[in-house]
């Protein structure tokens, strides 16, 4: 029974397009199998030969507790002191800024002074075949991890050749952080300790003038009594502006660290500002009892306000500059290690099954496609329009 054309022009199913599809592309890899399986396993041989020649990197861990920021005991005493109750001095972090103090030492663990101090005690520019310093530091900033976990934790991770290079290096940013740290805090102290020595050295001398200023007027000019009455106020006003005094003097402190909108500076500028009201209306009404006072009198109450006011000031600053020696005499900063780095037993670098495996998929995938180029560019040169095409396409790449 002999077909009609409508018969043999009817599309095949769906389906059949698709298995034949399918075949088409399982003929195409067969016929490059030499190129779609060869390539992938030469890749592989070579990525497994470097990864042999590569040489083995260890990685050493070590964990640390950086000291918790707190209120020094200087600021601590001055404000109750001087009145003004608990957190007299802002922490540095706190006036910096941050948010996670961690990050302030992570940040010093990767500064210059820190990465100096390393490359000269592991000779580390001779280790990198560094020839500067800049070299030197770029290649241990690339051998070292240092995060700051929310945990509260600092992790440095150092890798090395050597395993018990890679654990002594990472001990050592501890070390250098440590000792650091201590040169730092024990600078401020006794930069502390010699600013309150100056001003109470100051303060004293004034005192002295001031008394002997008093017994000069009292032997010139006589005794002039002062009532009980009026020796009260002097003594409540001068103290309060001896605490003014200081006040101040913890406010220009205050200035090498904090900005002037800092919270804790503010809160200093506003204290300061109503304690010289109160003074104003102590002195105002203050006034009005020495209008029944003589010349003599007067005198000898302007020069009592001065020497108590000195005395005050010299009691106040007298403390400070104990705790100030304290300060400087006792261990600022404590780094405590949870974990300290041992040399690893195992090698973290490189990873060569990881490596064979990817380079063998990338070089698979490339060797796909450039069969199905090849069967396509096969195809073109077999039919004459698309050899005309394949040969515009060239002349197009030529250059020149």
């Amino acid at each position: 029974m002999s077909s009609t054309p409508e018969e043999i022009k009817q599309p095949a199913p769906a389906g059949e397009d698709d298995e034949t599809s399918l075949l088409d592309l399982l003929i195409v890899l067969a016929k490059h199998k030499m190129l779609v399986l060869g390539l992938p396993f030469f890749a592989a041989v070579v990525a497994l030969v470097i990864a042999l020649l590569l040489p083995k990197i260890y990685t050493a861990t070590t964990r640390l507790l950086p000291p918790q920021q707190k209120e020094s005991s200087a600021a601590a005493v001055l404000g109750v002191l001087v009145g003004g109750g608990g957190g007299a001095g802002a922490s540095v972090g706190q006036a910096l800024g941050l948010r996670n103090p961690n990050d302030l030492y992570a940040g010093i663990l990767k500064g210059h002074t820190i990465a100096d101090r390393l490359i000269e005690r592991f000779k580390l520019k001779a280790l990198y075949e560094a020839e500067t310093m800049v070299s030197a530091r770029r290649a241990l900033e690339n051998a070292t991890k240092i995060t700051a976990g929310k945990d509260g934790l600092i992790t440095i991770e150092v890798d090395n050749k050597d395993p018990q290079r890679a654990a002594d290096m990472a001990n050592a940013y501890v070390e250098e952080l440590d000792r650091l740290m201590q040169r730092l805090a024990v600078t401020e102290a006794a930069q502390r300790r010699l600013f309150f020595e100056k001003q109470l050295a100051k303060a004293q001398d004034e005192l002295l003038a001031a008394e002997l200023a008093l017994r000069q007027a009292i032997q010139t000019k006589g005794i002039a009594g002062v009532d009980a009455q009026t020796r009260a106020a002097v003594g409540t006003a001068e103290q309060l502006r001896a605490q003014i005094a200081v006040k101040e003097v913890q406010l220009d402190a205050m200035r090498a660290f904090a900005t002037v909108t800092n919270p804790e500076a503010v809160r200093l500028r506003q204290e300061i500002s109503s304690m010289k009201a109160e003074l104003s209306r102590l002195e105002g009404g203050r006034s009005e009892a020495y209008g029944g006072q003589s010349p003599t009198g007067l005198e000898n109450i302007q020069k009592l306000r001065e020497v108590k006011f000195l005395e005050f000031t010299a009691e106040l600053l007298t403390k400070q500059y104990e705790i100030a020696k304290i300060d400087e005499a006792k261990d600022a900063v404590l780094i405590q290690v949870v974990d300290k780095a041992v040399p690893p037993d195992y090698k973290s670098k490189p990873k060569r099954a990881l490596l064979v495996i990817l380079t063998a998929l990338v070089f698979g995938i490339v060797a796909v496609l450039w069969a199905f180029v090849r069967e396509a560019m096969e195809k073109a040169r077999a039919d004459p329009e698309g050899a005309e095409r394949l040969k515009a396409l060239r002349s197009y790449l030529r250059f020149g």
